[in-house]
């Protein structure tokens, strides 16, 4: 909870006191009041939200829910409405709009000025989690002939509604994207100084159809605030601000989650999904996952003769087939959140094979020297079966090891997501690698 009184709030609109519950809103973060609004009975929300100052109100409606959001516009007037519209920033408003039932977006756009309306739509025309449709157009644009004190005045005229004013784009007559410079170089200069003179030209910057993926990257190598986006044409269309970018991380790293948890990514929170809904997104990986399990089950089969004339094998099963899975299952997670941040590109596939197989080797040695003591003690008269299991141990420890780190980059490489090669399917494909391994040396080794 934020730093309020939460229970002075709700007193005071239990008392109907307004006129003490709106002036203490408008000291509050807008958080803060869109979190106490959510709080509330159906009926309280839109009276609390009335009460908000209009300066206040559209901040606050960008951070309530979306059910909250349908609720308060199917209860307000057109005017009202056309004003949250106005005051809202286009990139919370896009947002907005792809969340809510078709009859209220149009009711939204149909009050929003003509101006709004159209960049609410070109907004809404970029491909699902690109550039463009994460971005804003709030953003300074200074052009390149003006002076340093020509750029204070328009600053001081249009930040007011600019998402940020720190980092202004210069652009030409046409909209091209020029340079960049910041508050600090502006202020750090003369009045008569010419914008091109002091602007950096190294600029990075997005294309609107980018993936989402590629802008998070590029903040977190470049440590950006904001990122300049243009269209084919090196237009200047808007700005990635790091706030989105935040969101995005959120939403990327709930999907990966769900993905290396077999199943498939959710658009809502948990506890507003419904119980079928979920269900539908794990069965078809679960029906994935019996089905191939089911060839653990043929290769059984398969040497059905051998565990019967060496039935102490059937007891080692399940410890080979747990280790090759977490050992699987460690290095696929290490190379998808390597992916993840960056630090291992699709050309480094050899470098961590290597060195995979490296790790793998030295593991293997190490739980199979465990293994081995253990197995002298309890089947002291058993050499040869003992022998296998520390053989395939080592063996199939360096092949998990090795399928686990190349088969995310294998996804990768096909245009697949990463996170689906993790520790479910690995696990499978694993436990069928390391039970070959295992027949076949106590086949060659005990002359079954």
């Amino acid at each position: 909870m934020g730093n309020f009184d939460w229970e002075l709030l709700t007193e005071l609109l239990e008392n109907r006191q307004f006129r003490k519950l709106r002036e203490t809103m408008a000291d509050m973060n807008e958080v803060d009041i869109a979190e106490f609004i959510e709080e509330q009975e159906l009926e309280k929300k839109v009276l609390v939200y009335r009460m908000l100052p209009k300066e206040l109100a559209a901040d606050v409606f960008s951070f309530l829910e979306v059910e909250d959001q349908e609720h308060i516009i199917n209860s307000i007037t057109d005017y009202e409405l056309g004003k949250i519209i106005e005051d809202l920033y286009v990139d919370d408003a896009v947002d907005m709009l792809e969340e809510l039932p078709a009859i209220v977006v149009k009711r939204v756009l149909k009050n929003a000025a003509p101006d709004t309306r159209a960049l609410i739509n070109q907004f809404l025309q970029y491909p699902e989690n690109s550039a463009g449709s994460i971005m804003t157009a709030e953003y300074i644009g200074l052009k390149r002939n003006m002076t340093v004190e020509q750029a204070f005045a328009y600053i001081r005229e249009n930040g007011v509604d600019k998402e940020t004013i720190y980092t202004c784009f210069v652009t030409d007559s046409k909209r091209q994207l020029q340079g960049v410079v910041t508050v600090k170089d502006l202020l750090m200069n003369p009045y008569h100084t010419i914008i091109k003179d002091i602007m950096d030209e190294n600029i990075i910057y997005a294309v609107t159809t980018e993936d989402q993926e590629e802008v998070v990257e590029a903040f977190n190598k470049y440590d950006l605030l904001c990122l300049p986006v243009v269209d084919h044409e090196d237009r200047l269309v808007g700005i990635v601000t790091v706030d989105d970018v935040v969101e995005v991380m959120e939403q990327e790293a709930t999907e990966d989650f769900e993905k290396m948890a077999a199943m498939l990514p959710s658009e809502k929170p948990y506890l507003k999904t419904s119980v079928l809904e979920l269900a539908k997104n794990r069965i078809p990986w679960l029906l994935l996952l019996m089905f191939t399990s089911l060839l653990t089950g043929a290769i059984l089969v398969t040497y059905e003769n051998a565990l019967q004339v060496v039935p102490l094998l059937i007891s080692f099963i399940p410890m080979l087939m747990d280790t090759s899975g977490n050992c699987g299952n460690q290095s696929s997670t290490m190379v998808i959140r390597g992916m993840a941040v960056g630090d291992i590109e699709l050309r480094d596939v050899v470098k961590v094979a290597w060195k995979e197989l490296r790790v793998g080797f030295l593991c293997g040695l190490v739980l199979a020297a465990a293994n081995f003591a253990r197995l002298l003690l309890q089947y002291p008269d058993q050499i040869l079966v003992n022998l296998v299991v520390v053989l395939s141990l080592v063996l199939t420890v360096i092949l998990a090891k090795t399928i686990g780190c190349t088969l995310p980059m294998l996804a990768k490489r096909m245009n697949l997501d990463p996170a689906i090669m993790a520790a479910p399917l690995i696990t499978t494909i694993v436990d069928a690698c390391s039970l070959m391994i295992y027949f076949r040396l106590a086949c060659a080794l005990l002359k079954i």
